[in-house]
């Protein structure tokens, strides 16, 4: 079993439950759900900072959103990876279209989930933070997420924040959409 991280507005619970979800990279509207987690909390965050648009850290005054730690057991999942160029796979919301299309043929063959490069964090941006004299960057690495199609009432969530804010730090990190 792996941890992954997701963000949610505090109202709602870590997963979809039904197929009104908004359209995004690997679903299209009426294609839902679709359960969009991060391999780091850090990327977790940096899409939320992404699709808001949010690179000034006087805008981050205000976000309070639920932070989660999301476990899923992968041995269930039949994963596929999108065969599609890095541009695509990170580009902004014109490589949508591409990506879906990918999607709905990975979902044909029988994927149940999917693995691909995290959009929002630019290379190496999911690195994390040491302690070394202090907090220091650690060095890069880049990040992943896991999409899972449709509902999961056997994944176990927990809440990391009730009402978190993303650190500075991030909006370096943040691939602009």
């Amino acid at each position: 079993m792996d941890v992954w991280f997701r963000h949610t507005d505090r109202r709602f619970p870590f997963l979809w439950v039904s197929d009104s979800q908004p359209a995004a990279r690997w679903h299209g509207d009426g294609e839902g759900p679709a359960q969009y987690l991060a391999d780091t909390p850090d990327g977790a965050w940096a899409e939320f900072l992404r699709h808001e648009e949010i690179s000034d850290e006087r805008d981050l005054r205000g976000v309070a959103r639920a932070l989660w730690a999301v476990e899923v057991d992968e041995s269930f999942e039949d994963v596929a990876t999108p065969r599609l160029p890095r541009r695509a796979l990170t580009g902004s919301l014109d490589s949508y279209p591409t990506c879906r299309r990918e999607a709905r043929r990975l979902r044909a063959a029988g994927a149940s989930a999917l693995f691909a490069p995290s959009a929002a964090l630019v290379a190496g941006g999911a690195r994390g933070e040491v302690v070394s004299s202090g907090l220091a960057e650690a060095p890069e690495r880049d990040g992943r997420v896991l999409v899972l199609f449709g509902t999961r009432a056997n994944v176990r969530g927990w809440t990391c924040a009730a009402a978190g804010i993303p650190s500075p730090r991030l909006l370096e990190l943040v691939r602009p959409l």
